[in-house]
């Protein structure tokens, strides 16, 4: 199996691993460097990695302000536990992008909000 692993450039990277740990109702761990964590489901599957803007000298992760964070890219999270999600979500921000809503070409409820670092995280349950 070949899996696709998303590393976005973050501010902080402990703060954001806690961010998108308690928006998705996952253990709390700790990133293993202050540069670089691996947010993994519950069955170990590495959902999203946090990159240290500025660290190891990968061009596009040099500096937020070479291009806005997000530019682009959306991080979309399909999870069997979208009502938690959402509770977590209204704690975590002062409001949702898109308030919860019936997507009509999954049949599935979703909902968007900002991270820290500004990027646009979309929630889809999978049912």
């Amino acid at each position: 199996m070949i899996r696709t692993w998303t590393i976005i450039g973050v501010k902080d990277v402990r703060s954001s691993f806690r961010w998108y740990q308690r928006l998705l109702a996952l253990p709390e761990t700790e990133p293993h460097h202050d540069y670089f964590g691996q947010i993994v489901d519950t069955d170990g599957e590495v959902l999203l990695c946090l990159h240290s803007w500025g660290e190891h000298d990968h061009p596009s992760l040099a500096s937020p302000e070479n291009a806005p964070p997000g530019n682009g890219l959306l991080l979309f999270f399909r999870t069997d536990n979208y009502e938690t999600a959402l509770a977590n979500a209204r704690t975590i921000v002062d409001h949702l992008d898109e308030e919860p809503g019936l997507n009509p070409a999954t049949g599935t409820m979703e909902f968007a909000l900002r991270d820290p670092d500004g990027y646009y995280v979309h929630i889809s349950a999978t049912k």
